[in-house]
């Protein structure tokens, strides 16, 4: 294990690990090739006008969603809420969830998942199947 991360208790917006994924530009803050440990990941998204997370579950996670700035339609199981800057969604470990940015402004949010060492799969795309495939209309 690099000596730096063993004992890094502090990551700069510089040392945050960046990757493109399909829904979001995803600024990764803590996961264990960052900060060593066991509990939480942290991750802050940055999703575009018209992207989505689609539904999807995290079968040994779960997840706190916390809007920084714009507009999330956020559906946690059946149940959707508008969420703006200063509010959370909380998914319960299994619970099908799904993060849309319909709106013309960019959303960000940060998205705290534990356990960081969670067993696989990690993630599960739903979004395919019934009734997440026309939930939303």
């Amino acid at each position: 294990m690099d000596e730096q991360i063993a004992h890094r208790r502090f990551v700069t917006a510089m040392e945050a690990v960046r990757v493109q994924s399909p829904w979001t530009l995803e600024e990764w803050m803590c996961r264990e090739d960052i900060v060593v440990n066991e509990q939480l990941l942290l991750v802050r998204a940055n999703m575009e006008p018209g992207r989505d997370h689609p539904f999807h579950k995290h079968p040994t996670r779960e997840e706190i969603i916390y809007v920084i700035s714009g507009t999330a339609e956020q559906w946690v199981g059946t149940e959707k809420r508008i969420l703006k800057p200063g509010e959370m969604a909380f998914v319960p470990m299994g619970e099908v969830h799904g993060t849309y940015n319909p709106y013309s402004e960019p959303l960000v949010f940060l998205a705290i998942l534990s356990p960081s060492n969670a067993a696989e799969p990690g993630i599960v795309d739903v979004s395919g199947e019934s009734p997440w495939d026309k939930i939303r209309g």
